[in-house]
This record gives C-alpha cells, sequence and structure tokens, in this order.
C-alpha cells in the first residue's frame, strides 16, 4: 500500500500518484456493485438527456428532481422540441422547482443548440460553456457522460468527498479552496473507467458521503480518506460562514373579479424573473389608490390572508395577500403584461411557489 499524504499540498506532484490509482479503482468497482443504476436520466449517451438532468441537478436532490425531469422529456422529448417551446411554457412545467434563472438559460441554451450547433451538442468544453447555464462541472459531466471525454466534474457533493478524502480544509466556496478542490479533481481522474468514476463520486456523495452523519464505514475509500483517519470527516469541509440575512416584506395584491385573479408579468431579470405573479406594493401603501392610479379601477379590500415566509439565497421574505374585489375595471384583458385567469388556469401557469399557495388557499374557501 502507498504511503498517504497527510494532505494535498499547495502543487501536488507524483507523491500523489499511486494513491490517486487506488482510489479510482476502488472508487469504480464500489460504483458498479453499490451505485445507482436506475435513474431516469442514466444509461444513455444522449446528450440532451446528459444535459437537462445536469441542469435540473444543480442545487437540488434527486427526488425533487425526477418528476420535473420526467415530465420535461415528455413535453419536449429533444432539444429542438424544448428550442420551438414559448418562455411561458418552460417557466411553467419548470415552476416549483426554484431557481428560475435555471430555466431561462436551459430555453436559451436550447436556442443556442439549435441555431448554432445544428441541433447537436458540441463535444468541446470550450463550447459547452458558452452555453448559458453550463459551468464547468455541467460541461465536464456532459463530456463524460455523453461523448467518452475525460473531464473532471466538481458539484456541491463532490466537493465534499474531495475535502475529506484530501483534508482541503475551508470554505469551498472561497476561491483559493475551490482551486485546490479542482487540483484535487484533475489529479485523481482516471484514464479508463470514466463514467462509472464520475457516477461513483456522485453517487458517494449523495450517499455514504452525507454532509451530516457520514457512513464512514461503509465508504470504500474509507483506509485512504485523510479526514476519516483523523476524525474530522464531520468537520470537513467548512461550512459557508453565517451571516443574517436581511428580512424583507411585501404586500401582493389578490385582485379577483368574476372567478378570476389578475396576474402580472415580472421583469425578466431578478427573482421570479419572467414568471406570473400578484402585483406587489409596500406593505404599508395604500391597495385602493394604487389600483386606481395603476389601472384605472375601483376595488374594495377584504381581509388579509395568512402570512407567507419565503426564503431566498441572500435574503428572507415575508408576503401579505391582500384579496381586493374588483367593483369597476375599465381596461382590457388583452394588455400586455398582465393577463386574468380563472384559480384553476392560474395555478398550471409559470407561478413562483409562494403564489401557488394563495391561489390554493382562495380555491379552498
Amino acid at each position: 500500500m502507498p504511503r498517504r499524504p497527510q494532505s494535498i499540498p499547495a502543487n501536488p506532484g507524483a507523491a500523489l500518484e499511486s494513491l490517486i490509482g487506488v482510489f479510482a479503482l476502488a472508487l469504480i468497482a464500489w460504483q458498479k456493485k453499490h451505485g445507482r443504476h436506475d435513474l431516469p436520466w442514466q444509461n444513455t449517451q444522449d446528450a440532451y438527456a446528459v444535459w437537462l438532468s445536469e441542469i435540473m441537478l444543480q442545487q437540488t436532490q434527486v427526488s425533487a428532481v425526477i418528476p420535473y425531469y420526467q415530465r420535461f422529456r415528455e413535453r419536449f422529448a429533444d432539444v429542438a422540441a424544448l428550442a420551438a417551446a414559448s418562455e411561458d411554457d418552460v417557466l411553467a412545467l419548470w415552476s416549483g422547482l426554484g431557481y428560475y434563472s435555471r430555466a431561462r438559460n436551459l430555453h436559451r441554451a436550447a436556442r443556442q443548440v439549435v441555431e448554432i450547433h445544428g441541433g447537436k451538442f458540441p463535444d468541446t468544453q470550450e463550447a459547452l460553456m458558452a452555453l448559458p447555464g453550463v459551468g464547468r462541472s455541467t460541461a465536464a459531466a456532459i463530456l463524460v457522460f455523453a461523448f467518452g471525454k475525460r473531464a473532471a466534474i466538481l458539484d456541491g457533493n463532490v466537493k465534499r468527498v474531495l475535502a475529506r478524502l484530501c483534508a482541503i480544509d475551508g470554505y469551498p466556496g472561497e476561491t483559493a479552496v475551490a482551486a485546490r478542490l479542482w487540483q484535487a479533481a484533475e489529479l485523481l481522474l482516471p484514464k479508463s473507467g470514466l463514467r462509472a468514476y464520475t457516477q461513483g463520486l456522485m453517487d458517494l456523495g449523495a450517499t455514504l458521503c452525507a454532509r451530516r452523519k457520514p457512513r464512514c464505514s461503509e465508504c470504500p475509500a474509507a483506509d485512504l480518506c485523510i479526514a476519516h483517519r483523523e476524525g474530522r470527516a464531520a468537520q470537513l469541509p467548512a461550512a459557508k460562514p453565517r451571516k443574517a440575512l436581511p428580512q424583507r416584506r411585501t404586500t401582493m395584491m389578490v385582485l379577483r373579479r368574476a372567478g378570476e385573479v389578475l396576474l402580472e408579468k415580472r421583469p425578466p431579470t431578478g427573482i421570479w424573473g419572467g414568471l406570473w405573479s400578484f402585483p406587489e406594493i409596500e406593505s404599508d401603501a395604500d391597495a385602493a389608490a394604487i389600483c386606481a392610479r395603476r389601472y384605472g379601477a375601483e376595488v374594495e379590500a377584504q381581509a388579509a390572508l395568512p402570512l407567507i415566509a419565503h426564503g431566498f439565497t441572500h435574503f428572507h421574505l415575508d408576503i401579505l395577500p391582500l384579496p381586493l374585489r374588483v367593483r369597476r375595471w375599465p381596461r382590457t384583458v388583452a394588455e400586455p403584461g398582465l393577463i386574468w385567469l380563472s384559480l384553476e388556469a392560474a395555478e398550471s401557469a409559470a407561478i413562483p411557489k409562494p403564489v401557488r399557495q394563495i391561489i390554493r388557499q382562495l380555491s379552498a374557501e
């Protein structure tokens, strides 16, 4: 057995070569016997399937992704079908999965694949990373699984595996720490068995090498893992430095008439970009006066619905839904950016999760 280094040095070299080979062989053998083999995007070299799953899996658990992936494949069988769809249709199908910039980038990337690459995904890292929403790790996954090429991935689960295996201290979101993790990912990459190895890294991080309570006794790399040997598996990788998130508050005007509600198209960028939502106002604003000024409408305020607490990456948002009965509405339905929908139609539209919660409350009345 080769001598194991205590950690990845700043400039790793030949001293790690024997360790790298042992880790890869152990991981590949484990993946073939104990890894995941029946996920709906596996057992294919279809670049569209690989790309779609990788985008959906960004910051999202497999169990949440599976039904969305299956619905997307049923609705958009290939990249050409996705490219031909409207953004509203894509966002509606994505609704509830969160991080909506992924859906907008997905749609833009599909159109680029069709317009620039003739409907075929490129097979180079540079060309893949030129697609909206495709970063270094996502491009590498496509290269490995769809084209059998040699490339290193480094998603959230893999960062945890490598931080523990190589005892890389620090928060992975920091530039210097990320650089060391990428360095280790490249060095550990075997020359063959790339699909099983790459899938094994994902599987190991998602199952045994969990963030909390890692199951080190079942890990194929336990005897190689420096963090395990030093009793530091629970401390690595370092957590993101904590800071208090700002608290924001908004009021959503739930305008109702003849069994329909008014939805407003949000700007293409920012939170819930491109989705349909209830018009928002400041919490202490006069809703009736704003409706008169903004729409030329006459409304009557009703009892507010329960407050909805919604969390984003960078802030917390408290949403007060304020139902407003419309007495007079002079505008037409066809005005851009506004649409009247029945509760049933609104629930199936491209709307954010809190809006869907409000609509379901109204439907239950």
